[in-house]
């Protein structure tokens, strides 16, 4: 299956077609049937497409369970509409079906379906995949599956599943250990849209304010829709973001006023460091422990990542020094900016300071994306170097720094690099 392709412009979609009907139409080839893919029907009218990627550039033929996590609203289900259909077009109906998440009550009913559409494909599909769209709304979603394969019922089935409760995603993967077959790579996320992209599908259209635009939306399909279409980011997008997050605080029984708090603290911060205990103290939580329960949580939802201290001596992380936490979900930041922007020139309207930060996380969230992309194992880990009185910003793994400036700057202000790093890139 090659690289998917998402709307540019925001549809309303209403999909009056229910699941069974879908798997009637997917059973029997049925494709062209008005609201089996209702996602793929507004893409076909949207005059420009996003292209995406995230690692998972053809779907393996043979069978096991692959897990694709991240955030509502950035095309999960498209993507899972394009491989629904790319599967039944090469390997002829009923070798594809499909099950959502949102409209099953329980586990147990997530088990049933699942056993029962083990049973429904056609004989004679060389190819056989169940597809589970937010697998993550069904509580204890890893026991149910984790149970129809122990019964050997999928032995010779791939199961495709997409979440956007990340963090239950993330530690569902560890529920599951033997089970997801022998591929390559099982667990993967779900990116957001490149910069290099963003200008193209542009075309250049938003002139100077393309960048400070980018770095509001974070790449979220969702929000480059509409700062393409209306030049601003509106509030129901927001909101969209917000309930998100707070909808994953409510579950796992996290106050709603620590979530505020604590992105007010990781704003206020910006590309400083700072300890767990400080933090804890300026975002009024208990302790040093509540703090580094909920930076785990916002790095599960994919908010925010870590940038651990970095000794040059040893060439390893020093976890018990003060680190900072960039978002590399820029949309999030927007979404809890104390200054609340929404447009470009509300961005430049900003601060140079604030706005050098923003450029920081959005460097942040493209290093967290290579990452991921290549399938390494903590892409949030970001370490950052201190000493001698200066400071870079990133180490890559592969020994590059990375610093980022906004102003003036010269190749004369980092004379001392060469001294501090004699073999060092820069």
């Amino acid at each position: 299956m090659r690289v998917g392709l998402l709307n540019v412009v925001n549809v309303a979609i209403v999909n009056d077609v229910n699941v069974e009907e879908v798997n009637q139409a997917l059973l029997q080839g049925n494709l062209d049937l008005p609201g089996v893919f209702p996602r793929l029907e507004a893409l076909r009218r949207s005059p420009a497409v996003f292209r995406v990627e995230f690692g998972l550039d053809a779907l393996p033929a043979e069978p096991g369970v692959i897990l694709i996590r991240g955030a509502r609203q950035y095309g999960k289900s498209t993507w899972l509409e394009g491989a629904l259909r790319d599967t039944v077009v090469r390997y002829g109906p009923g070798s594809a079906l499909f099950l959502d998440g949102d409209h099953l009550a329980d586990a147990d009913s997530l088990a049933r379906e699942v056993s029962r559409l083990a049973l429904t494909f056609s004989g004679n599909v060389p190819v056989r995949r169940l597809f589970v769209d937010e697998i993550t709304a069904v509580p204890g979603w890893a026991r149910a599956l984790k149970r129809v394969i122990d019964r050997g019922e999928l032995r010779d089935v791939l199961v495709v599943t997409t979440g956007s409760h990340a963090t239950d995603l993330r530690h569902g993967t560890e529920r599951l250990p033997g089970r997801k077959g022998k591929l390559a790579r099982s667990s993967y996320l779900f990116l957001p849209v490149s910069y290099p992209e963003f200008l193209r599908v542009t075309d250049h259209s938003l002139g100077d304010s393309v960048l400070p635009a980018y770095l509001l939306s974070g790449g979220s399909p969702l929000a480059c829709a509409e700062l393409v279409r209306c030049g601003r980011i509106p509030e129901w997008v927001i909101e969209t973001t917000r309930d998100w997050v707070q909808g994953e605080c409510a579950r796992a029984s996290r106050p709603r006023r620590s979530l505020v708090a604590i992105m007010e603290r990781l704003h206020r911060l910006g590309g400083s460091a700072v300890g767990q205990t400080k933090l804890a103290k300026e975002a009024g939580l208990a302790n040093n422990t509540v703090a580094a329960s909920w930076i785990e949580f916002l790095g599960d939802l994919v908010c925010i990542g870590v940038s651990p201290a970095w000794d040059s001596t040893r060439q390893r992380e020093l976890p018990r020094k003060p680190a900072k936490y960039p978002f590399v979900n820029l949309l999030a930041a927007t979404a809890w900016a104390p200054e609340a922007p929404r447009s470009a020139s509300e961005f430049l309207a900003m601060a140079p300071e604030r706005q050098g930060i923003w450029h920081e996380w959005a460097v942040a969230q493209e290093l967290h994306r290579r990452a991921a992309l290549a399938g390494m194992s903590e892409p949030d880990r970001l370490p950052f170097w201190q000493g001698a009185g200066h400071e870079i910003d990133f180490v890559l793994p592969d020994g590059r720094f990375v610093e980022i400036k906004r102003g003036a700057a010269t190749a004369l202000d980092f004379a001392w690099f060469r001294r501090s790093f004699p073999r060092g890139e820069l």
